[in-house]
């Protein structure tokens, strides 16, 4: 079967008939037509038409080295610098197809469960069966290009360090029991993006455990079952959608990402899907041996080169449209974001410049500058949304409709806010924009979601503070300092 087309995508989707709740209701009929999520599954489809369309397949596939078949760019181990090169290009393309605005977009679990496939003998410390499931997962998935969401966030029920939940009262999902067919996982997890829309769950470990409590091995799992597993349920939270006009909404509209609490019900979880069961020294190691870290930052910094990018453009359009192009003050804070671009790009080539191959044969990006992306635009992020409410002022809610133009007072409207460039229908068509992008809901939801993608940026500078190698920069000041000549 291997790469599928956007219809082949909704089809899919709507078939699986996946419990999810929205607004105290289970959802009936099909999401692809529901107003929180059919403009999503419309977005997600040309992503597959794109990688499917002949014009693109020789960037946007490869090969499959079981099948034959071309696979999706996003599932291809780099060997070579060349399919480093190839995985960047693609990952954006895709994201120049929703201006960097979909942080979930299929290649990024499809990065993930490479990363993992390609490094399940880790998983063979506990058992050369688990290893295999992954094994066989990573073809699978890539075989059917399947479409995944992932949880690995514990409820904030008690954010302090040394809390243990209460036995009695359950809530963080853990194991509960196994029959001759699986595991039984009962409880919940946060926070499935794109949970509703999406063919299955890949289940994380939460994090490192310590060994010596037992406490923990309930909580050292991962496993990957589809969506539509008996017992396991979807909780949305309120949709960012403004509405249907891309005119009035034109990014929520598009590329508004559901996020949701899953709920695992006393679910059953097959042996052939379980990854990990209890084994707390392999749930340390994963993370880091696997070099999914490094391979999934690569991928998202990539991403966010596209995104910075058309922040700038909305900011050169805001300029140009408005005529504030002569003042300093603009020229400083246009800079600032073409620093922020350069930076992001020097981190991505620092990486695969340095990168060395694991001991898989797996082209690992080096991890350091993509740790130093990952914490400079957690906070770069925010200042570039409030660089375009500082260009664009009161210009942001100013805003009239797409109605309103229809309307007999359009012309009104189109004479009283236009520019020296432009009508004011399509000066508010751009400013409608920059609203979404920078003070919507939807512009909201993108700013936490940047501020704490790979989680706490202060917990982030404290790996990067640590795991940095400056032994070599001490050494040199301590020989200067102690040379007498």
């Amino acid at each position: 079967m291997s790469i599928i087309n956007g219809n082949q995508f909704i089809e899919r989707i709507d078939q699986l008939g996946t419990k999810v709740w929205y607004h105290g209701q289970e959802i009936k009929g099909k999401l692809s037509e529901h107003s929180a999520f059919k403009g999503l599954m419309r977005s997600q489809a040309k992503l597959y038409d794109l990688q499917a369309d002949p014009t693109k397949q020789a960037l946007m596939t490869w090969t499959s080295e079981t099948s034959g078949n071309p696979v999706g760019t996003s599932y291809l181990p780099p060997r070579t610098t060349e399919d480093l090169e190839k995985r960047r290009l693609a990952i954006q393309e895709w994201a120049k197809e929703s201006l960097g605005m979909l942080g979930r977009s299929p290649d990024y679990m499809n990065t993930t469960i490479m990363a993992l496939g390609t490094s399940a003998d880790i998983l063979s410390e506990e058992s050369p069966r688990h290893s295999e499931n992954m094994q066989n997962y990573y073809e699978f998935v890539r075989e059917n290009d399947l479409s995944l969401t992932h949880t690995f966030i514990l409820p904030q029920v008690n954010r302090s360090q040394f809390y243990i939940e209460d036995p009695q009262e359950m809530i963080a999902a853990q194991i509960i029991g196994e029959t001759d067919e699986g595991v039984i996982v009962h409880g919940a997890r946060l926070l499935a993006t794109q949970g509703a829309t999406t063919d299955e769950l890949l289940v994380f470990p939460s994090g490192a455990r310590l060994p010596h409590m037992k406490t923990a091995e309930p909580m050292a799992y991962a496993f990957a079952i589809p969506n539509n597993t008996p017992g396991l349920k979807f909780y949305c939270r309120d949709s960012f959608v403004g509405g249907e006009s891309h005119f009035d909404h034109p990014l929520s509209s598009r590329f508004e990402e559901m996020d949701t609490i899953v709920v695992f019900d006393h679910v059953l979880v097959p042996w052939e899907r379980v990854f990990l069961h209890g084994n707390i020294n392999v749930n340390n190691r994963l993370y880091h041996d696997s070099g999914f870290f490094s391979q999934t930052t690569h991928l998202i910094a990539s991403k966010n080169v596209v995104k910075i990018e058309s922040f700038l453009g909305i900011m050169k359009a805001i300029i140009e449209t408005i005529n504030i192009g002569e003042y300093q003050h603009v020229h400083e804070k246009i800079s600032e974001v073409i620093v922020g671009l350069e930076a992001m790009k020097g981190f991505i080539h620092s990486s695969e410049k340095s990168a060395k191959v694991n001991q898989w044969g797996v082209l690992t990006p080096d991890p350091n500058p993509l740790q130093a992306a990952v914490f400079y635009y957690s906070k770069f992020y925010p200042r570039m949304a409030e660089i375009i409410q500082l260009l664009g002022a009161s210009g942001l809610v100013s805003t009239p409709t797409e109605a309103d133009f229809n309307s007999s007072g359009g012309d009104d409207l189109r004479h009283y806010l236009k520019t020296s460039t432009v009508n004011g229908e399509e000066k508010v068509r751009l400013f409608r924009l920059a609203w979404d992008a920078s003070i919507s809901s939807f512009g909201g939801r993108q700013q936490l979601y940047e501020r704490f993608f790979f989680g706490d940026p202060v917990r982030l500078a404290s790996i990067l503070y640590k795991q940095y190698q400056t032994d070599a920069f001490e050494e040199r000041i301590r020989s200067f300092i102690n040379d007498n000549d």
